[in-house]
C-alpha cells in the first residue's frame, strides 16, 4: 500500500473570491470602492481636495488617501470614472476646467503605483452609461440615456447596444443651451452646465430672497412657493439638454442619478414632460424619466467596476 503524506490529501484552500476595483475622481473629491462580480459594494474610501488650489501632489494625496481600500481584497482591476476629458489609451486626465492640477495628470500610473494593480481610466458619463446598462435600472435595454446631475452634470447614451461617444467621451455639460447665457468655466457662453447644476439652483435661491445656502431637497421641502418657482425652473433648466439628447437619439428611458434624486415627484414630472413634448417623429418611444433612489448613488463606481469587467 502507498502512504499518501499529510499534506498532499488536505482540501485545496477555496479561491478567493473575484473582485473589481473602482474610482471616482470628480472636482473636489476621490472615491474608491470594491465591489464584488455582481455589483455589490463591498468596501468603500473617501477623501475630499480643494479643487480650485490643489497642487498635483495633493492629487497624488488624495489617491494614497483612498488606495488603502484596496490592500485587503485581491481585486482583478481598477476603473477610474474620471470628469473632464480623458484619453484612456495613455492613462491620462486631459483636461478638467474646474481643476486646474488635473490638467494632463497620469491617473493610471499614478493608482497602479499605489496599489499594484493594472488600471484603466474612461469619461465619467462613457462609464455611468454602463454601470446602469450592467448593474442598473437600464439592464435588459439596448437605448437609454444615464444622467449625472448637481455639482457634475453629464449625460452617457446607449444606442442600440453602443455607447455613443468617442473614448474620452464627451458629458454633454457644455453643449450650448442659451446663445446669450452666462459665461461658463470653459469659456464660452450658455453652456447647459451654467443653467442645470447646484451652483444655478444656489444662484438662483439667492435671487429669490430664500439663502444661497439651501440644498434641493430644502428647497422642495420649504412649502414656499417661490422655492417651488425655483425648483421648477431649474428642472426646466435640466430638461433643455436633455431635449437635445432626445431629438438625436429617442432613447426612450432617462434614469437621472444624483441631486434630481432629491427633487421628489414633481421635479421628475416637468423632465419627463418637457422630453415627451420635444418628441417630433412618429414611432419613436415616449419618454420615461426614472430616479435613482440609493441613498448613496455609486452608478459611476458600478460603471468603473464594468470597465475591468469589459478587460477581463
Amino acid at each position: 500500500m502507498r502512504l499518501v503524506p499529510e499534506a498532499a490529501r488536505q482540501p485545496a484552500a477555496p479561491a478567493a473570491p473575484r473582485r473589481l476595483g473602482a474610482v471616482e475622481l470628480v472636482p473636489g473629491r476621490v472615491t474608491a470602492a470594491v465591489l464584488s462580480m455582481g455589483g455589490r459594494v463591498l468596501d468603500r474610501s473617501e477623501v475630499s481636495y480643494d479643487a480650485a488650489t490643489a497642487t498635483p501632489a495633493d492629487i497624488d494625496g488624495a489617491l494614497a488617501g483612498v488606495a488603502g481600500v484596496f490592500a485587503a481584497h485581491e481585486v482583478q482591476g481598477i476603473g477610474v470614472a474620471a470628469a473632464g476629458l480623458v484619453d484612456p489609451g495613455a492613462g491620462l486626465i486631459l483636461e478638467v476646467n474646474d481643476v486646474p492640477a488635473l490638467h494632463g495628470f497620469p491617473v493610471t500610473e499614478r493608482l497602479g503605483a499605489l496599489t499594484g494593480v493594472g488600471v484603466r481610466v474612461e469619461h465619467r458619463a462613457r462609464l455611468q452609461v454602463l454601470g446602469d446598462r450592467w448593474f442598473g435600472a437600464g439592464r435588459g435595454r439596448r437605448t437609454f440615456a444615464s444622467v449625472s446631475t448637481g455639482e457634475v452634470l453629464g449625460v452617457g447614451v446607449l444606442y442600440d447596444g453602443e455607447v455613443m461617444a468617442p473614448p474620452g467621451g464627451r458629458s454633454g455639460a457644455h453643449m450650448t443651451v442659451s446663445a446669450s447665457g452666462e459665461r461658463c468655466t470653459c469659456g464660452n457662453r450658455g453652456c447647459w452646465k451654467t443653467l442645470a447644476t447646484t451652483g444655478w439652483l444656489r444662484a438662483g435661491a439667492r435671487a429669490a430672497g430664500l439663502g444661497a445656502a439651501m440644498s434641493l431637497a430644502e428647497l422642495v421641502g420649504s412649502g414656499d412657493p417661490l422655492a417651488g418657482r425655483v425648483v421648477e425652473e431649474y428642472a426646466h433648466n435640466l430638461a433643455l439638454g436633455l431635449v437635445n439628447v432626445q431629438q438625436l437619439f429617442a432613447p426612450g428611458l432617462f434614469i437621472l442619478h444624483g441631486e434630481a434624486r432629491e427633487g421628489g415627484e414633481r421635479f421628475r414630472t416637468v423632465v419627463e414632460e418637457r422630453l415627451r413634448d420635444a418628441v417630433a417623429f412618429a414611432g419613436a418611444e415616449q419618454p420615461r424619466v426614472l430616479v435613482g433612489t440609493a441613498a448613496v448613488d455609486d452608478v459611476a463606481l458600478l460603471g468603473g467596476a464594468g470597465l475591468v469587467l469589459s478587460h477581463l
